[in-house]
This record gives C-alpha cells, structure tokens and sequence, in this order.
C-alpha cells in the first residue's frame, strides 16, 4: 500500500514519541527491567504496524480537507507539463498541470555483499513477526543507533558495526562520544571500523562474517547504511532534469530543477532529508509559485534531536571561537541508579558573543533544543542565556547556568573532541 508522509512520521523513526512500554521501563529503571514478557514486546510490534495505517490514514484525511485529488500508483514524468500515473490494476493515465512538484523521497541502501537478500531495512524492521532475541546491525547513523536501542531495550542482544570511530557522523563529535558510552552502558556491543563482509544461513540462524576475520550468528541483520533518493523510475534524464551521481534532482535556490516548470522538495534532492525541512521546502514552493512571495529554504540553524555541529557552527565566524561544556548524571538517574550522563555544549562567537550552535545529549533532548533553535534563530548572546533564570530542578537550566569556558579554539582551526 502507498504510503504518505514522510518516513520520520513512521514509529521506526520516532522511538522518542512512541517508546516500547517494556523499553521505556529500562531506559529509566533498573536493567532488572531488560527481563521482558516476549508477549508483550511481540504484541508492541503488531501495535506499531496498526500506527503506521493509523497514520496513513490521517495524512489521506488532511490531503482530502485541503481540496487534494489523490491518484495512486506509480507516476512518470512524460514532459514538463505532463505526468503519467499506472495504476495498480496496470492501467496508465496522464494528468497535464502547469506546475510539477516532484517529492518521492528516499529509500532504504542495501550493501553489496554476498547472502545481502537475508538482511532487512528499517522498511521491514517494524513488520517482524516477532522481536529477535539476537540483532546485528550495520550503520552507525541514527536509524542504526535507533533500532540498537529500541532493540535492546526490549531485551535483545545486539551487535552494532559502523566504518568510523564513532557512530553519528556528521553530528557533533563530542555528543558523539558520549551516544557511544551510553550505548556501550546499555549493554549494545560495539563495533567501530568494521564493515560486514558476507551473510550467510545457517541452521541456528544468520552467521555474519565481518571484514576483521570475526564471525557471529544472529537471529536477524538489519542495514542501516542511509538512503538514496528515489528517482529511478520517474523519467527525469529523459525530460530535462538533472540528478546527482546519487540520484537526487539538482535544483537552485528556490527548490526549481533544470526545467522551469518541474520543482522538488524534500530527501529526494538530498539537502537536510529531515522531514520539517521538506515542510520548509514545500511551503517555500507555495509561496513562490502561488503566492507572489519568492521565498528561498532557509537552512541556517535547522535542528535535529543533536542540534548543529561545531564544524557548521564554526563556519560562521572568522573570530575564534568558545566552547562551553558540561556532563552531568541527571537527578532521574541518581535516583534509579542508572549511570548515564547527559552533556550538554553551548559554541560562541568570541568576538561577537553570539551563540552560533548548541548540543545536547540526554533524556528529553529534542523537546529541549527545539527551544534553544529559537533562541539561536533569533540571534541570541551567551550574556542572554546567562541572565535567563533556569527552571529548577531540570536538565534545560544547564544551558543558562554554563559559566566556564572549556576551551578556546582559534578562527580557522579545526574543532576536535575533547572527551
């Protein structure tokens, strides 16, 4: 069945809104709590597939109240005023309009290793028929490090293989550090520098051969290795439109390909494929096209559940720059016993002191930095936060109460970890 909306509306890609009840338990008591009713987590997964056509089925209504037409199939672009759809009974119809607005989105990578047709994606992740009690992954981005923890919360043992040093790439590299510890402190055993290099069945299930000689043998083994803009089959090359060597739709400023009259927003041309931007891209399109408004996607202080890098934020300035930094055990921890930090990163412009990029990495994290991508947005100073009064007790007050810098990193040098 077609889907609508975007693949982060989907359960998989939200675990912060929709915990496994048994999940949540150990993420906040004690791992006592990782011995779990095999009912329970199983009936959780039958729970998320009954969500996602629950969802689907809100994104139908609010099309349908927006006065939209819906047409499903599979659609082509024929030219540039002119789209073919085939319907899933094969038959084909054109639809002629004077605008086209191409948003397919992105679709899951698989690795080109031998027995790959025994792994799964986050497309199939959420449709087993029961929850493995041994999981390999292989990824270190945040579907990855997702599914290890959802995985393990619900008392699976899991193994989680990425290239780098650290998962998370293109975050934030001390936030990155931390996820690892924490990982690590959950129990998810990790693999850094190891690539997958054949899969094969075997009587007790999957054994996974790594490119260090090592073997292993899991119940299930899920690529998590990103995803490539889904344009295969829509005609572009043959109209006018150019695509990337990955496959995503070049456009300009205005989100306007190389025909005039074709637009894309959103993962399929592989800008910041984080569903509020392709929101931001979409409303921006509508202005310009139907509002008499042009109006360019701004991507200056777009957050993520991780908000900015210091590599991004640093680029920003030409003066040097200020790193404020604190790790902390919060209360609700303490008081469980569990020994997982949060940290929290504030980076400012020394001359200016203005605070061009802030991270953090705890519990309730993405419910707190979308507060803070206000403050940054609206071009606050450190001396801001510092006369803002913190809400005691929380997590968030740390962000207005961070007084000593932790180091000074001078215009043009590279900023590093310091954990």
């Amino acid at each position: 069945m077609p889907r609508r909306g975007a693949c982060c509306f989907l359960p998989h890609l939200r675990p912060p809104l929709l915990p496994p009840p048994s999940s949540k338990r150990a993420s906040t008591k004690s791992t006592a709590a990782l011995i779990l009713s095999q009912t329970a987590t199983n009936n959780h997964l039958t729970d998320n597939t009954q969500e996602i056509i629950r969802l689907n089925g809100i994104y139908k209504r609010l099309l349908s109240n927006a006065g939209v037409t819906m047409f499903e199939g599979e659609g082509k672009v024929i030219d540039a005023h002119l789209v073919e759809v085939t319907q899933p009974d094969g038959t084909a119809k054109q639809y002629s309009a004077e605008y086209i607005l191409i948003a397919t989105g992105s679709r899951a990578q698989l690795v080109n290793i031998p027995g790959k047709e025994l792994a799964i994606t986050s497309d199939e992740a959420l449709s087993l028929d029961e929850l493995p009690k041994r999981a390999v992954i292989l990824g270190g981005g945040y579907i990855a490090v997702e599914f290890a923890s959802i995985w393990r919360g619900m008392g699976a043992e899991v193994d989680l293989f990425y290239r780098k040093e650290l998962p998370l790439r293109g975050f934030d590299d001390e936030m990155r550090a931390v996820v690892a510890k924490n990982l690590e402190g959950r129990g998810i055993r990790l693999h850094p520098g190891t690539n997958l290099s054949e899969l094969r069945q075997s009587e007790d299930g999957i054994r996974v051969l790594t490119d260090h000689g090592d073997e292993f043998t899991t119940d299930v083994v899920l690529f998590a290795t990103g995803r490539l803009p889904n344009t295969k089959r829509l005609n572009l090359q043959a109209v006018g439109v150019e695509v990337d060597k990955t496959g995503a739709i070049k456009v300009d400023e205005y989100s306007r390909t190389t025909v005039p009259n074709i637009w894309a927003v959103g993962d399929v041309t592989n800008r910041i494929n984080l569903t509020p931007v392709a929101l931001m891209e979409g409303t921006s399109f509508s202005k310009t096209v139907f509002g008499g408004q042009p109006t360019k996607p701004d991507y200056i202080n777009v957050p993520c559940a991780v908000f900015w890098s210091q590599r991004a934020a640093g680029s920003q300035t030409k003066s040097d720059i200020l790193v404020y930094t604190s790790s902390f055990n919060p209360m609700k921890n303490t008081i469980s016993g569990r020994q997982e930090k949060t940290t929290m990163e504030l980076i400012v412009d020394a001359e200016t002191d203005k605070v061009l990029g802030a991270s953090m990495c705890g519990p309730d994290a993405p419910e707190i930095m979308q507060g803070i991508a206000v403050a940054l947005k609206c071009g606050a100073t450190k001396a801001q936060f510092d006369s803002t009064v913190g809400i005691h007790p929380s997590a968030a007050e740390e962000f207005v109460t961070m007084r000593s810098i932790t180091r000074r990193v001078a215009a043009g040098t590279k900023l590093k970890t310091n954990l």
